[in-house]
């Protein structure tokens, strides 16, 4: 394993000598973890290498229009010469499928989290890069394959989603510069912002508006807190995936800097994502709970009761030096 970050043209080499090749996003993928993945899937398969996505759980609504054979749940479906970790950086990320990336005589892990701290073979993790995608974009470049419309929509659909349409703090000139050239290869960026935000069933409504009425807030207003569980999801026919805009709208609160949504998974499973607008570190927030992310997005898990991380959560936030 190399402690220092691999150049792009280095594992460009290991993917183009490899014939088969496993690409692991994370848990409850993002636009970021499917859309990197599907760019990287279509670029290895363009080059004729045998190439998968292995997931866990199911694909967003809104992003499975970049899937079109690309994933599978198939733990049998390649004995890998390459396995990829993308956008994660630990196996925890991806438990189910922990054992079977470890399979592989090389491993690989492109993220841009400045939590993770690089456990492959070869590792490249960039925490300046607004999103993976754009190290997925550097990668397919270094590596000379051309970006087509597929490839394209595909690293657009991964930068548009971790900027939020380009609107947070992480998106930079470089981040503008990757979009625009996507324009070259024939992407129709407006089909894929109306994919991802603008097709939603009634069901996503309910549950954000349940959600939202759970809505606790700390410190004047400066911090809110909200939760779905399962039973809620029952009452409004609605599925966990369609709950994750909640966290953003919460954020965009006047006058709120952290938003902290809980999702019940199981009985004693609850995941926790954390969003941040200016000067609250989300991450160090993550790590104290064995999390991980970014200083404005950042999420982590609890095995406990929804009441019992509600409190937990809630009394670290009311004890945060930085919000009072």
């Amino acid at each position: 394993m190399k402690t220092s970050n691999s150049t792009f043209e280095e594992i460009g080499k290991i993917l183009s000598s490899a014939g088969k090749v496993l690409i692991f996003p994370h848990v409850n993928a993002d636009g970021d973890a499917i859309g990197s993945s599907a760019a990287l899937c279509r670029v290895l398969r363009k080059m004729g290498k045998d190439a998968f996505i292995l997931i866990e759980d199911d694909i967003a609504g809104n992003l499975k229009f970049l899937d079109d054979g690309l994933t599978t749940f198939d733990m049998d479906a390649l004995d890998a010469d390459v396995s990829v970790c993308v956008d994660c950086g630990e196996t925890g990320r991806f438990p189910k499928r922990a054992d079977k990336f470890m399979e592989a005589p090389v491993t690989v892990c492109i993220d841009h989290h400045g939590t993770s701290k690089g456990f492959c073979t070869y590792n490249h993790i960039d925490p300046g890069a607004a999103a993976t995608a754009q190290l997925i974009f550097r990668l397919i470049k270094a590596m000379g394959v051309e970006i087509d419309k597929q490839i394209g929509e595909a690293i657009f659909a991964g930068i548009l989603t971790d900027t939020g349409s380009f609107r947070y703090s992480n998106t930079q000139k470089e981040t503008h510069l990757i979009a625009a050239e996507l324009y070259d290869s024939g992407i129709d960026a407006a089909t894929v912002a109306q994919e991802i935000f603008e097709t939603m069933r009634m069901e996503r409504l309910r549950i954000e508006s349940r959600a939202i009425e759970t809505m606790a807030t700390l410190h004047g207003g400066k911090a809110v807190l909200a939760y779905v569980t399962q039973k809620m999801l029952e009452e409004t026919g609605a599925s966990m995936d369609e709950t994750e805009g909640v966290v953003g709208q919460l954020r965009s609160i006047a006058g709120v800097e952290l938003a902290v949504f809980m999702k019940e998974y199981g009985p004693e499973e609850i995941k926790v994502s954390l969003r941040s607008k200016k000067y609250v570190d989300v991450a160090e927030m993550s790590s104290h709970f064995g999390g991980g992310g970014h200083e404005r997005a950042a999420g982590f898990t609890l095995r406990c009761s929804m009441s019992e991380a509600f409190d937990r959560v809630k009394e670290y936030v009311m004890n945060m030096a930085e919000m009072k």
